[in-house]
C-alpha cells in the first residue's frame, strides 16, 4: 500500500508521520486488498476566524473507486483520530457493497464496450489556476450509472460528484439537497436555448432523486 502524506501551512515532522502511518494503517488493515494509495492531506488555518482551525484530510484510490473523509478540531492529532475512524466506516460501507453485488445475478443485455481510461490526465498542459483557486484535482472518469454515481458520492464525503453519464456519454453532476432532502443531478440539455440575456446557450437541467 502507497501512503503520501502532504502537509499545508505545517511541517510533517516525524512524529507526525508515524502518527499518521500508525493510525491510517490500522484503519486500513482489514482493507489492503482493496487499497491500492492512500494520500493524507493535513493543513492548519492561518485565518484565525476560521474554526476549527486544523484539519486532516484521506483520499483511498481502491481499484478505480475514490474513497475520501475529512475531519477538523483544535489539535491536529485528534483530526487524524477522527478522519482514520470516519475513513475505516466508509471503506467498510465500500466492502459491503461490493459484496452485495457479487452476490447478485448478473443482468443480460447488450455488452458495451469499456472505453480507455486515460492515465496521465494533464498532458502537455500547464496549470495556471486564477489567485482564488488554492488547490486542482485531476480524475479518471470511467462511465459509470447514476446509481453508481449516486454510490461514489456516498463515498468521498462531498457534497457533489461529477462524472460521465454512461446512458448517454455526458459530463454530470450529482448532489445532495440541502432543503428539500434526497439527490438532485445535473445533466446538459442538447441545442441552445434563450437565456436571460436574449443570447443562446447550452440548458442544464435538473432531476431529483429521493435515493437512500
Amino acid at each position: 500500500m502507497k501512503l503520501v502524506i502532504q502537509g499545508k501551512n505545517l511541517e510533517i515532522t516525524d512524529a507526525i508521520h508515524e502518527y499518521v502511518q500508525q493510525k491510517i494503517a490500522k484503519a486500513v488493515s482489514h482493507f489492503q486488498q482493496l487499497t491500492n494509495e492512500v494520500d493524507v492531506h493535513l493543513s492548519v488555518a492561518r485565518n484565525p476566524r476560521i474554526n476549527p482551525r486544523q484539519t486532516a484530510e484521506v483520499t483511498i484510490y481502491a481499484n478505480g473507486t475514490v474513497i475520501r473523509a475529512q475531519e477538523s478540531s483544535e489539535n491536529l492529532y485528534a483530526s487524524i483520530d477522527l478522519v482514520a475512524d470516519k475513513i475505516a466506516r466508509q471503506l467498510r460501507k465500500y466492502k459491503e457493497k461490493r459484496m452485495a453485488k457479487q452476490y447478485q445475478l448478473p443482468k443480460t443485455g447488450e455488452v458495451v464496450a469499456q472505453k480507455p481510461i486515460v492515465d496521465d490526465l494533464i498532458g502537455d498542459r500547464t496549470v495556471k489556476l486564477p489567485e482564488e483557486v488554492v488547490r486542482t484535482k485531476y480524475f479518471a472518469m470511467p462511465p459509470m450509472s447514476i446509481q453508481e454515481a449516486l454510490e461514489q458520492l456516498q463515498l468521498i464525503d462531498h457534497d457533489f460528484y461529477m462524472f460521465r453519464n454512461a446512458e448517454t456519454d455526458e459530463i454530470n453532476v450529482i448532489y445532495q439537497r440541502s432543503h428539500h432532502g434526497g439527490y438532485g443531478v445535473i445533466q446538459p440539455r442538447n441545442g441552445s436555448v434563450p437565456t436571460s440575456n436574449g443570447k443562446t446557450g447550452a440548458e442544464l437541467t435538473e432531476r431529483a432523486s429521493t435515493s437512500p
